[in-house]
């Protein structure tokens, strides 16, 4: 139930230390509590005074206001610290998903990703509040119990002393079916998560498909998938409870016999008897506490092991000595037998990459799906890193880098996908993205250059609408075109990468979009990754790729000369996109 790597976080030294003086203290409480209960049970039951027993009668109420006072002591100091380090959690794992940018996204899923920093991370603070309070309980409390009715009886003592374990074992194993369980019923919640975010995401898609309905049989089925893994959880979790029960109970209840054969025998009277009896039940207690908790954090767990993970990811490190103040046309990048394997892959999703760019050169990356174009502009953009193992090197001018996420080189590029991500903000915020401090007259002039300004005039609030979720609707291609209008508004960036940007838009608005972008192709370095093979016509030089290689690379007029795979290519597209 403990990960080891708990104890390892900022803080928590000084925190156990507290919890643990706490917890001497509660045990304290909770043996004078008993013992003078039992005493003023035993003056009552003796039909003594009753002013003999009112003593005992406030010091049990003493003992148990300051039981339930250091409970609350602990949690409170568990609780700031909990709350502070799943801050500092939530804080270090959006910075780290933002280094390691799509490597983690593709890892994990998206879905599981938010989820992780919204619901995993509540999740997270609950296992931490209860593992280490219970743990510190069931390791302190029962053995200073167990330590005074030693000197009660120590033949009941020492069957106590011996059930422990027994008790734990059971425990034990009904804990590691119930952990395979909840793994499998985490696999279910990532996985659902993924399902459902990439259903909102494509949802647009189903429709214009008319598959939306045979979907949502698929959305049912996973989530019927995960209703089950939950129900065989619980069923573990009540069978362990009801173990857990029994066991205690019988356990105390063979205690009470021997004490009452021990009471007819003369060998002992009331009064330790009867401390004997009160105590037992809270010998057990941390234990019951423990297990009826243990299901709870199992979810808390999981998660707090993904997020370390994500945390203990090493992130590449920058060149220091590197420095690129802006790419000029007398600037070039080369990639020589550059090879990339994700994490979990077998072989390489790219091998023996090799090309060069020059200048304000424009390169169209062209192939099949899955071909490999994403995953190179990801490589280009340092979103992923080469295999370190391999002879591969990339080249900026004459300095040779282990990889190109460097924020001298990424600070030079824009990167413009299919589906541009737009912010809940208002137009003009989402615009200035890259340049925050841009002046109105700026972003009025992007707007114009990437044909804009009819959907200004159209919004209530014109540059000052709210778009994004729970903003006002934009279409693919306005979205694209606020993305053009970012580019438009940071002149100093002189790289471009598009991954297939008009990809999901109809050729009548491409082409419309297309007349916005051709001038932004202008003193740009473009890297220009597409299905529509019209867009080659624009491209200086052009990069076949196939299986994760390039298999033919030259200017359009060439490579139809060669009449190689480039040819093929377009005849198997049937001159899709020919158009002008």
């Amino acid at each position: 139930m403990i990960d080891r790597r708990l104890f390892k976080l900022p803080g928590i030294r000084k925190t156990l230390m507290m919890l643990a003086a706490l917890t001497v203290l509660q045990a304290f409480s909770v043996l004078f509590q008993g013992k003078f209960l039992s005493e003023s049970i035993v003056v009552l039951w003796k039909q003594n005074p009753m002013n003999q027993a009112i003593i005992f009668i406030v010091g049990f109420i003493v003992a148990f206001a300051i039981r339930h006072i250091l409970t609350v002591l602990k949690n409170y100091a568990m609780g700031k610290w909990v709350e502070k380090t799943t801050q500092d959690m939530r804080h270090n794992l959006l910075v780290k998903i933002s280094e390691l940018g799509p490597q983690v996204i593709q890892k994990k899923g998206t879905g599981n990703a938010v989820t992780l920093t919204l619901e995993g991370m509540d999740k997270v603070q609950s296992y931490l509040m209860l593992v280490m309070i219970k743990m510190f309980d069931m390791s302190i409390i029962p053995w200073i119990l167990l330590v005074y009715m030693f000197t009660i009886s120590w033949p009941e003592a020492l069957f106590l002393l011996a059930i422990y374990p027994v008790v734990i074992l059971f425990m034990i194993i009904l804990g590691l079916a119930a952990q395979a369980k909840a793994d499998k019923e985490y696999a279910n919640f990532t996985r659902l998560s993924n399902h459902f975010v990439d259903a909102l995401r494509g949802l647009p898609t189903l429709k214009q498909l008319g598959l939306s309905k045979k979907y949502a049989d698929n959305i049912h089925e996973v989530s019927e998938d995960y209703r089950k893994s939950v129900l065989s959880t619980l069923k573990i979790a009540i069978l362990s409870t009801f173990t857990l029960d029994f066991f205690t109970t019988l356990s105390i209840a063979v205690v009470a016999v021997f004490l009452g054969f021990s009471l007819l025998d003369g060998h002992m009277t009331l009064l330790p008897a009867l401390t004997m009896l009160v105590l037992a039940p809270e010998y057990f207690l941390p234990l019951r506490n423990f297990a009826n908790d243990y299901h709870a954090t199992l979810d808390g767990k999981n998660a707090m092991t993904d997020v370390l993970e994500v945390l203990e990811t090493p992130t590449p490190q920058a060149d220091k000595d590197f420095k690129l103040t802006t790419w000029t046309p007398q600037d070039s990048l080369n990639f020589t037998n550059v090879q990339l394997t994700y994490p979990d892959g077998q072989a390489p999703a790219l091998n023996a990459i090799n090309f060069s760019a020059h200048g304000y050169q424009r390169i169209g990356l062209v192939g099949k799906s899955g071909s490999g174009k994403s995953t190179l502009l990801d490589l280009i953009g340092g979103f992923l890193q080469p295999d370190a193992d391999t002879n591969g090197t990339i080249k900026l001018d004459d300095y040779q880098l282990a990889h190109l996420q460097q924020a001298a080189w990424q600070q030079q590029f824009q990167y413009i996908p299919q589906a541009p991500y737009l912010f809940h903000a208002t137009l003009a915020e989402n615009i200035k993205f890259y340049q925050p401090n841009a002046s109105i007259d700026a972003i009025t002039a992007a707007v114009e250059q990437a044909g804009l300004t009819e959907l200004v005039q159209d919004l209530p609030a014109g540059l000052d609408t709210m778009i994004g979720e729970s903003g006002q609707a934009v279409s693919g291609g306005q979205a694209q075109r606020i993305a053009l209008a970012r580019a438009f508004l940071s002149p100093d960036r002189h790289v471009l990468l598009f991954d297939e940007p008009t990809a999901h838009l109809d050729i009548e608005t491409e082409i419309n979009l297309k007349k916005a972008m051709l001038p932004l192709l202008e003193n740009h370095l473009v890297f220009f990754a597409t299905h529509r093979l019209h867009w080659l016509n624009e491209m200086d030089y052009v990069l076949v790729m196939d299986n994760g290689q390039i298999v033919e690379q030259g200017t359009p007029t060439e490579l139809l000369a060669q009449n190689g795979a480039y040819v093929a290519l377009r005849q198997e597209m049937g001159e899709l996109g020919g158009l002008d």
